[in-house]
C-alpha cells in the first residue's frame, strides 16, 4: 500500500463516527482527506453531495493515485462519487483547466446540489472563481447561526455564495440581508435561496465592503489615499442583532484594503458599531499565521477602544473533518456577545 493510501484509510476510519452523525444531520458536504495533517501536503479531497472534489496544490497527483484513491473513498462510503480534479499546483493556486491528468465527465461538471444541516446548496466543480462554492471548514459557524438566528436581524458581510444567510434564515430570522462585492458570488446566492423555496427570501447587497458598512456604522466614507471616490450603493445607517465578518486574507479597492495581518482593526471597528447592542458579532480569521491568542486580544481591544467592550467570547473551532495537530486551525471564528 502506498503512504499516500495509507494515510487515506487512516483519515477515513477517523471520519467514522464524523460522516454518521453528519448523514443524520442531513450533510453530505464534508473534507475527506485534510492533506496537510494528515500525511500529504497540498492534497485536499472533499464530498459535494454526488461530487467527489480532488485538489492538489503543491504537486500534480498521477491519474493512478487519483483512480485509487476515488476507488478506496467509494468503497469506504458504499456509494459512487462524480470525480472532479483541480490542479492548482501551479501558479497562484489556479486551476489548470487543460485537464493533462483527468478530464471530468459531463455530468460530473452541470449544477449539482449538496446539502448542510438539511439545506441545499449549488454545487459546481468548476466555474468562474477558483474555490468551491461552499467552504467546508466554515460549517460549525453556519450551524451556530441556524441555532442562534431566530427573530434576529442577520448582517452577513463578505457573504461570499450566502450560506451563512441562508443558515440564518433556516433558523428564523426576522430579517438577512448578505452583503459582497462580486456580483457572481450573488447571484449564486440567490440560486441557493431558491434551491430552499420553504425559507423567506434574503435581500442582497452588491458593495465594496468599506463604503457599506462605514454608512451602516455612522462613519464618513472615505477613498485611499485621497483618491476621488467612484460610486458607490447608498445605505442608512442601522444596527443588527447578529453580524458575520469573514474577511478574505487581502484585497485592495479604492476604499481600502483587506490586510488580515496587519490591519484586521479597520474591518472590525465599523462590524462592531453595526452591531446592536446585546446583539452578537462573529468573526472570522483564515490567516495560519496569525495565532488565536494574539488575534483574540487584539479583537478585544479594539472593542474596549471603541467602547464597545465584549461582555463574553466563544471561540469555535471548524468541525473533526478538520484536525490541527497543533490545535490551531488556519480558520479561526470567535463569537463576541456585546
Amino acid at each position: 500500500m502506498s503512504s499516500l493510501n495509507q494515510a487515506l484509510s487512516v483519515a477515513l476510519d477517523n471520519r467514522h463516527s464524523l460522516l454518521a452523525e453528519l448523514h443524520a444531520q442531513g450533510t453530505d458536504c464534508y473534507r475527506l482527506f485534510h492533506g496537510s495533517q494528515e500525511g500529504a501536503s497540498g492534497l485536499t479531497v472533499d464530498r459535494y453531495g454526488p461530487q467527489l472534489l480532488v485538489q492538489s496544490f503543491h504537486n500534480s497527483l498521477d491519474r493512478d493515485s487519483l483512480l485509487t484513491l476515488q476507488a478506496a473513498i467509494q468503497k469506504h462510503l458504499g456509494l459512487e462519487l462524480m470525480l472532479v480534479y483541480n490542479d492548482r499546483s501551479h501558479g497562484n493556486s489556479r486551476v489548470d483547466r487543460s485537464d493533462p491528468v483527468y478530464k471530468a465527465d459531463d455530468a460530473a461538471l452541470e449544477d449539482l446540489v449538496g446539502h448542510e444541516w438539511g439545506l441545499n446548496y449549488r454545487v459546481r466543480g468548476r466555474h468562474a472563481g477558483q474555490d468551491p462554492l461552499l467552504f467546508l471548514d466554515l460549517r460549525t459557524a453556519r450551524g451556530w447561526v441556524k441555532d442562534h438566528a431566530k427573530g434576529k436581524r442577520v448582517l452577513n458581510l463578505f457573504a461570499y455564495t450566502c450560506g451563512v444567510g441562508l443558515s440564518a434564515a433556516a433558523g428564523g430570522a426576522r430579517e438577512v440581508c448578505n452583503l459582497d462585492f462580486a456580483e457572481g458570488n450573488l447571484l449564486v446566492g440567490r440560486e441557493n435561496g431558491k434551491l430552499n423555496p420553504q425559507l423567506p427570501e434574503m435581500q442582497f447587497i452588491q458593495s465594496d465592503y468599506f463604503p457599506a458598512i462605514r454608512q451602516l456604522a455612522g462613519l464618513p466614507v472615505a477613498s485611499r489615499r485621497s483618491q476621488k471616490l467612484p460610486s458607490y450603493v447608498r445605505l442608512e445607517q442601522r444596527q443588527f442583532d447578529l453580524v458575520l465578518l469573514d474577511p478574505p486574507a487581502w484585497a485592495k479597492s479604492a476604499f481600502g484594503t483587506v490586510d488580515l495581518l496587519r490591519d484586521y482593526q479597520s474591518l472590525l471597528k465599523p462590524a462592531l458599531l453595526t452591531t446592536a447592542e446585546d446583539g452578537v458579532l462573529i468573526c472570522c480569521n483564515n490567516l495560519a499565521k496569525v495565532s488565536m491568542e494574539d488575534w483574540r486580544d487584539q479583537v478585544l481591544r479594539c472593542a474596549s477602544k471603541i467602547s464597545r467592550p465584549v461582555r463574553d467570547w466563544q471561540v469555535l473551532t471548524p468541525g473533526a473533518d478538520f484536525p490541527s495537530m497543533d490545535q490551531q486551525p488556519p480558520l479561526k471564528t470567535l463569537i463576541l456577545q456585546l
